[in-house]
């Protein structure tokens, strides 16, 4: 068992013992725990906790999701993009150069202007979106070295809580927890973007 698999395995245990905290909520109000991945109040959830984090979320059908990726990335004047080897064929945007990831060095990808993945999971209550390295989401190192992300993410892959989502994740695949744009504070706490990651995150939210 490496280290992560054991502070995995404490944070379940801890949150499986833990007490329930005491909510009062209105009549007719369902918790957020209570809603089925996908619901509809979920996801909305998850477009309004990352838009407060500087994040652009859009709205498409799985049809439209390549016609999207390319608006985005073309208002933006992105005119090459790196997407994983198992990205979806249907995800890929036109007009553009698209860089299929097959071990490209570190300099090459910081040359791209944009990467295209999808998502293990997604948080509603907290914003975040979580990459598995799974082959629709590839490396790790894609995701952080170009100035652009794009990530689509489809409505059942969003649920409430982080708990809820440690559930869906397999021990011991590197993962990579998002929240907005990658942001720090200079000493005199300026907002400064970019620094460990991209300077712009859209999520693509699909109907299906």
């Amino acid at each position: 068992m490496t280290a992560r698999d054991t502070v995995l395995a404490r944070l379940r245990s801890a949150l499986a013992a833990a007490p329930p905290t005491p909510v009062r909520h209105r009549p007719g109000h369902r918790r957020q725990g209570e809603l089925p991945p996908g619901h509809p109040e979920l996801v909305d959830l998850l477009a309004e906790r990352l838009t407060d984090y500087r994040a652009e979320v859009h709205r498409a059908t799985g049809a439209a999701v390549a016609d999207t990726v390319a608006g985005i990335l073309a208002a933006e004047g992105a005119t090459a993009v790196v997407v994983p080897p198992g990205l979806p064929a249907g995800w890929r945007p036109g007009g553009l150069e698209v860089v299929v990831d097959d071990d490209l060095p570190a300099d090459r990808l910081a040359e791209l202007d944009a990467v295209v993945t999808a998502a293990a999971v997604a948080v509603a209550e907290t914003g975040t979106i979580i990459l598995d390295a799974a082959a629709d989401q590839g490396r790790r190192i894609i995701s952080l070295l170009p100035d652009r992300h794009v990530c689509v993410i489809r409505p059942e892959q969003v649920v409430a809580t982080v708990p809820e989502a440690l559930a869906r994740l397999t021990p011991g695949r590197p993962l990579t927890w998002i929240s907005g744009p990658s942001a720090t504070s200079d000493i005199e706490l300026n907002r400064v973007e970019g620094v460990h990651g991209p300077r712009r995150l859209h999520v693509v939210v699909t109907d299906a």
